[in-house]
């Protein structure tokens, strides 16, 4: 799951035209999930992930083996093309930045809507991956984030298939890469089509409930740079390190909202390379995440108050880079929207009371930006995402799988 996108930092929420509410009840639009529900081919697509369990479990297992750093998805993305040129896909190709994209074309008539699982991983390039099966869970690093929902994807596609059921609008497959890194894969596949998607589901974490906005993310590295010396050398001056561990305790101090919800976060941290030399470059890095633009400016602020603070204190200078930036992504109205009223509704048929919130951090949120509804969801619950401990549980996956399958029917339309 994705935490960054590059952009500037002046950006406020994304000023579009407010979406048109939904012309329906919620209650409607529960009916009609319920009724594709009860469609017979429906309920033979759904006996089909009932029937295949252990071998939807053995491809889930065979393709999380495949280790696929950000950047490096190459054997994953033709382990998975392989399997869907045993399928009824209209194309499968490639764009220019290594997606893998395959469409389902629809008979006419509906909409063209996108579901996107990312290939790439958080972990490093030689990683071997050996998943094993413990009191339910399924354990290997990134079966989860986001492994779990590309075997959804081909598992939906293929009881389509054996269902023989089509849909109106077209259903387009997208395996992307680079969402853990810099979203290079979901930005080239929106650029290429901006204005032929009509819905963008991000498969990508969730498992009950769903996001329908992006939180905003920016990354800084911040350095305090002095002279620097040997540990017996005159002091002051001091090693960088002391205006750093300063700043970080002030930092830490800062009131830091939960409504909007907001985090911050201090990961990273440098200095001398040596035990017995001051720092002459100390550096830190900082995660700031909230659905409000306006509290990520004003942390912003305090923050580079504090720096600056502690850097004239130290007869230091002060140095910032900026790594990333995404600003919130809200469309007005969306939450009245007719794609988070259907996701809703697919939701509650499933029998999920779903928490629906503003607070995704995914490849949703580069569609969002663009104006393009987007809401991000996921086929099962796991624990320890981006760990080496990372895992998830086995029975909730098929439940998983046929929600994804219903919401792709419920906004595709079925065919009849």
């Amino acid at each position: 799951m994705r935490r960054l996108l590059a952009g500037p930092l002046s950006v406020l929420v994304l000023l579009l035209p407010c979406l048109s509410v939904f012309s329906q009840t919620p209650g409607q639009y529960l009916d009609q999930a319920k009724s594709i529900q009860n469609d017979a081919r429906v309920k033979a697509a759904y006996e089909y992930i009932d029937k295949n369990r252990e071998s939807i479990l053995r491809e889930l297992i065979a393709i999380t083996e495949i280790n696929a750093p950000s950047g490096h998805e190459q054997e994953r993305a033709k382990y998975i093309e392989k399997l869907l040129r045993k399928y009824r896909l209209q194309s499968i190709r490639y764009d220019a930045a290594g997606n893998l994209i395959a469409v389902r074309k629809g008979t006419g008539g509906g909409p063209v809507v996108v579901f996107d699982a990312h290939l790439d991983t958080v972990f490093q390039p030689g990683l071997r991956i050996k998943a094993t099966i413990r009191e339910g869970r399924v354990h290997a690093p990134g079966v989860g984030d986001d492994t779990r929902n590309i075997e959804a994807l081909l598992a939906t596609i293929r009881a389509l298939d054996v269902a023989r059921i089509e849909t109106r609008g077209d259903l387009v497959f997208v395996f992307t890469v680079e969402e853990e890194t810099n979203f290079a894969g979901v930005k080239q596949f929106i650029k290429d089509n901006k204005g032929k998607i009509d819905y963008y589901v991000a498969l990508d974490g969730g498992y009950e409930g769903f996001t329908y906005a992006g939180i905003g993310i920016n990354w800084y590295r911040h350095h305090f740079i002095g002279s620097g010396g040997h540990t017996r050398s005159r002091t002051p001056p001091y090693s960088a390190s002391l205006p750093l561990a300063r700043a970080i305790s002030r930092i830490y101090e800062l009131r830091i909202p939960t409504n909007p919800s907001s985090n911050l976060n201090i990961g990273m941290l440098g200095g001398s390379e040596v035990v017995n030399a001051k720092a002459s470059d100390a550096w830190f890095t900082i995660d700031l995440r909230s659905t409000s633009n306006e509290v990520m400016a004003d942390l912003e602020k305090e923050i580079a108050a504090i720096l600056e603070e502690e850097a004239r204190r130290a007869n230091m200078k002060l140095k910032t880079e900026v790594i990333s930036t995404s600003p919130a992504a809200m469309i007005p109205g969306h939450r009245n929207s007719k794609l988070v009223m259907v996701a809703e509704a697919v939701h509650r048929a499933m029998g999920f009371d779903p928490p629906i919130t503003p607070t995704g951090s995914n490849n949703a949120s580069p569609a969002l930006l663009q104006g393009i509804p987007a809401i991000s969801t996921g086929a099962g619950p796991c624990n320890d995402s981006h760990a080496l401990t990372e895992n998830c549980e086995i029975e909730p996956l098929y439940k998983g799988i046929k929600k994804i399958l219903l919401l792709e029917l419920a906004l595709a339309q079925v065919s009849y």
